[in-house]
């Protein structure tokens, strides 16, 4: 296995054990609209390494380790750490643009660098299938999508701390910077191109009407 990918998991695993443990710790680090526009730019990456509970932790960490190796094998090492983090980025950035006026918002979670290796990933080998609860089998392209239109929901109802927000700014950076970097995707697996565009595609047009 990838020690770049194993330390990142361990990097996520020992910070958001420490924010578990110590709230002032979460408050210093975590995304919070209010610090970063007073200057606290560093909790936009930061909080990508906290997470609300273990449960959150599991998740975000066994959909990394299902997915990175596919973008690992197909681009390397290098590719992998500036999607992950670029995906990051992504989704701190759309979570201030949408949030920048609620001073008082507040989020973590590495959803955002997770989506976008998810969604790399898809768009490298489409014809992937998942284990869902390890038994039930799924099209990764339609767990995709799900989990972004899950994020949807998340983002209305608004009931608990998770960066859903992150998600599709993860999603959004991990779909552009894999197209950058490897182009002919677009003619080689044009209906994912397409399909896996259509729930970023919703949240706009959602944004737009205001309906979030």
């Amino acid at each position: 296995m990838n020690t770049i990918l194993i330390a990142i998991i361990v990097v996520n695993v020992l910070i958001s054990y420490k924010g578990f443990n110590d709230l002032s710790f979460f408050r210093k680090y975590e995304f919070h609209v209010g610090s970063i526009r007073a200057g606290e730019q560093l909790r936009m990456l930061s909080s990508g390494f906290l997470h609300v509970d273990m449960t959150h932790l599991i998740f975000n960490m066994l959909t990394l380790w299902f997915f990175a190796p596919v973008v690992i094998n197909y681009m390397g090492s290098f590719s992998f750490i500036l999607i992950y983090f670029g995906s990051l980025i992504f989704g701190s950035l759309l979570t201030m643009a949408f949030h920048k006026n609620d001073y008082n918002y507040r989020a973590v979670g590495a959803s955002g660098a997770v989506t976008g290796v998810l969604y790399s990933a898809i768009l490298l080998q489409p014809d992937m299938m998942l284990g869902i609860f390890f038994i039930i089998p799924m099209p990764a392209y339609l767990f995709g999508i799900l989990y972004l239109l899950y994020s949807i929901y998340g983002m209305r109802a608004k009931n608990d701390n998770i960066g859903h927000t992150a998600h599709f700014g993860g999603a959004v950076g991990g779909y552009l910077i894999t197209l950058v970097k490897e182009p002919t995707l677009i003619v080689e697996h044009t209906l994912m191109v397409v399909l896996l565009a259509i729930p970023i595609v919703i949240l706009f047009v959602m944004q737009k009407m205001g309906k979030l």
